[in-house]
């Protein structure tokens, strides 16, 4: 057993749990809102596709994000001098990436990918995958020690069909020579082992709530850290970025507090989606199927369908159980205490529904999860719940009122 979070005592040890494998457990009693962990990335890259055509165009993304950062561009941002496609929000972003993400070996790559028209022509999701193999060969270019940690990080049997090997050598093909040889040289399996690293372990970088509910990534990133916490539908700690304050890394704070021994999980999705989908997400994208508490209380809802055949939505549930408790409150009412997600299973065929009532945000169409900000450095809690979606800052117990931020 080994801690995770260094300082005056651990916050968190990592374990193995049958069947569960690798875990990180409370080393201590963790109160809600504490920070658990601060992570790096070894690697960032651009989650959105290219788009080819003459010296001076771009990639769709360089319109948007600093190519190294991945902040909103200013208005007059700066372009790569060698390459021309990519673009930065400022001097120092610009040097940082030539001497690591967008390196003269990465730089002279992603041009004559962009150049290469049979390479414009894949699917998006293909020209993704390669964004983030120049970005882990280039990573054994500029920092070897990271590489080997990429490679440290679980991965499972990736399937190399004939479309990705078609991309992995399309790759090749267009490679220039590196500075110094790839330490692990370059083949179609240790191409398919890191496109399995990065499908298990890479963190999205979401792009600026719309107020919509749609959207989408903006970079990926591989927090070698923040890849040890194993997935639960009802998570007892969410992640945070704040990537357009210039800064990559990713904060996980508790939602409430839990006692020491406990496994500390994040929900590798929105809390909001039903079973079925839940489950469909988890089997493709990770290999597993889930059955935490709440998973085996919702499959047993009639095929998680409800009496008119229509798919049962946690949503529709929260607005149930909300009505109920005003019902309560009239005759009376019960109390429940804050952290308490264990709601009375014998009264309810929802039981973790007060997690939704209290964690989930109540913003149109953000299905974000809210946490309470860090406590004082006296140890008191604080009473704001922020979401770790839009950023909507609120008391705890405001019901649907935003505070002035």
């Amino acid at each position: 057993m080994s801690t995770v979070e260094s300082g005056a005592a651990p916050l968190l040890n990592v374990a193995e749990i049958p069947g569960r494998g690798r875990a990180l457990i409370a080393a201590q009693h963790l109160q809600g809102g504490q920070v658990v962990l601060r992570d790096s990335p070894i690697l960032l890259y651009s989650a959105l596709p290219f788009s080819g055509g003459p010296s001076g165009s771009s990639s769709s993304s360089n319109l948007r994000y600093c190519d190294h950062c991945f902040r909103v561009l200013p208005s007059a941002p700066l372009r790569c001098p060698s390459c021309s496609y990519h673009f930065f929000c400022s001097p120092s972003c610009l040097g940082g990436a030539t001497v690591s993400s967008h390196s003269p070996w990465a730089c002279q790559t992603l041009a004559r990918l962009i150049g290469c028209p049979s390479f414009i022509e894949q699917p998006p999701d293909r020209q993704i995958q390669a964004r983030f193999l120049v970005a882990a060969y280039n990573l054994s270019i500029t920092s070897p020690s990271n590489f080997q940690t990429l490679l440290s990080l679980q991965s499972r049997d990736f399937h190399t069909d004939d479309a990705t090997a078609s991309i992995v050598q399309l790759i090749a093909s267009v490679f220039p020579p590196p500075p110094t040889p790839f330490s692990h040289g370059f083949s179609l399996e240790l191409s398919a082992s890191l496109l399995s690293k990065d499908k298990l372990n890479a963190f999205g970088l979401m792009e600026p709530s719309g107020g919509d509910g749609e959207r989408s990534v903006r970079a990926y990133g591989i927090y070698p850290r923040a890849s040890f916490f194993n997935h639960d539908c009802l998570p007892n700690v969410c992640r945070f970025d704040y990537v357009d304050t210039g800064n990559t890394d990713i904060i996980v704070r508790m939602i409430h507090d839990v006692p020491m021994g406990r496994e500390i999980c994040l929900s590798y999705f929105p809390v909001n989606l039903n079973y079925r989908n839940r489950q469909k997400r988890l089997a493709e994208d990770y290999g597993f199927s889930c059955d935490c508490d709440r998973c085996k209380v919702e499959a047993n809802w009639s095929d998680n369908e409800n009496d008119n055949g229509e798919d049962v939505d946690a949503d529709d549930e929260v607005e149930n159980m909300e009505e109920e408790e005003e019902e309560e409150e009239e005759d009376g009412g019960k109390n429940m205490e804050d952290g308490d997600i264990e709601v009375d299973k014998n009264n309810t065929d929802f039981p973790h529904a007060y997690f939704f009532v209290r964690y989930m945000c109540n913003r149109e169409n953000c299905f974000g999860t809210l946490a309470p900000l860090p406590p004082s450095p006296a140890g008191a809690s604080s009473e704001i719940m922020e979401c770790n979606v839009c950023g909507q800052l609120k008391r705890a117990d405001d019901e649907g009122e935003e505070m002035d931020e």
